[in-house]
């Protein structure tokens, strides 16, 4: 069992910057590969950035750039750091992992971004 918690959401204004951090915790996990997806409203859920358990980091098209997936593994957290942002990124953002073969998901945290 793995719990995710989300946190860092909130109202910015555009052009500003955000840095989303999900939390991992669960007996005998540790932070690897992990993904951020968001979900605009009415739209699906897409990924926006993932960093394999090696390290490398892809991002979708409308992020590449201006933003960075990181992660620290002495807190066993994943971050999402998103400069330059505009109403298009309004959405609810989620961290997930892949453990054992399940896959889990936090809660989600709120981004809006509006003058």
């Amino acid at each position: 069992q793995v719990q995710l918690v989300e946190s860092g959401g909130g109202l910015v204004q555009p052009g500003g910057s955000l840095t989303l951090s999900c939390v991992a915790s669960g007996r005998g996990f540790s932070i690897g590969a992990a993904g951020w997806y968001r979900q605009a409203p009415g739209k699906a859920r897409e990924m926006v950035a993932s960093i394999t358990s090696g390290g490398e980091t892809n991002y979708v098209d409308s992020l590449k750039g201006r933003s960075i997936i990181s992660r620290d593994f002495t807190k066993n957290t994943v971050y999402l750091q998103m400069n330059s942002m505009s109403p298009r990124d309004t959405a609810i953002y989620y961290c997930s992992v892949l453990y054992l073969g399940q896959t889990y998901w936090g809660q989600g945290t709120q981004v809006i971004v509006s003058s």
